[in-house]
């Protein structure tokens, strides 16, 4: 397996599974690759509104920090049209959430692996929890996961890690217990904010430096460097 650092927990430690109950996976960048929606469902939005849309890449900056952020980032100097643009982009979104994403690949067998060794698995996002609903039950059904938790006006944002530790209580497992994967320092913030061990993903919206910056606890490539290391096939 190719080394990546930070390792800041030996090989060994995740061979202990009997340490690890439970599995938290944010949504976007992690789980499924919702760029493109994201950003055409803004981009839609920006342009009735009579703004400049941005490049779809710029997006992976963007997101990740709740719709009202998205919005004021979007909208730049013209926060008068911050609910006009947020009404559109949120009504066009919740009926194309699935035009162009889809899950990452090896995610399906990562997750097969991780319920195999009877690990608890949940979604924590910071889009609107109907969204985050739809997204994991289009994509993943009603069986693999057992909880969801996107954004409501009860559960604060991330990096608060509120969510996450209401989440490791309803699962009936501890913090300490948990991996906690996510493509952001948003993520890795909540993660180590939660007590839970801070698995930063590769694939997804941002770069490794921020997820060291902020506190990774490993770095992988891809799915399967999850699994070869539970396994401890090196």
């Amino acid at each position: 397996m190719h080394k990546l650092k930070p390792v800041l927990y030996s090989t060994g430690f995740f061979r202990r599974e009997s340490l690890l109950r439970g599995a938290l996976f944010d949504l976007d960048g992690t789980l499924v690759n919702t760029l493109s929606d994201l950003a055409y469902a803004m981009n839609r939005s920006l342009r009735i509104h009579g703004l400049v849309p941005y490049e779809t890449d710029a997006y992976r900056y963007m997101v990740g920090n709740g719709i009202d952020i998205l919005t004021h980032r979007a909208v730049g100097e013209h926060k008068e049209l911050f609910d006009e643009v947020k009404h559109t982009y949120a009504s066009y979104y919740s009926e194309h959430w699935h035009d162009r994403s889809e899950p990452y690949p090896g995610i399906m067998e990562l997750l097969n692996y991780l319920k195999k060794q009877n690990m608890k698995l949940c979604v924590f996002s910071n889009k609107p929890h109907l969204d985050t609903c739809h997204v994991i039950r289009h994509y993943f059904g009603d069986d693999l996961f057992d909880e969801i938790q996107g954004q409501t006006a009860r559960i604060p944002i991330k990096p608060d890690p509120a969510g996450a530790i209401e989440l490791a209580e309803r699962l009936g497992v501890s913090p300490e217990e948990m991996l906690y994967f996510g493509d952001s320092g948003v993520d890795m913030q909540c993660a180590k904010n939660a007590g839970m061990k801070a698995v930063g993903v590769l694939w997804g919206f941002r770069e490794r430096q921020e997820l060291m910056d902020n506190g990774a606890d490993l770095l992988i490539e891809k799915p399967q460097d999850m699994i070869t290391l539970l396994s401890g096939k090196e």
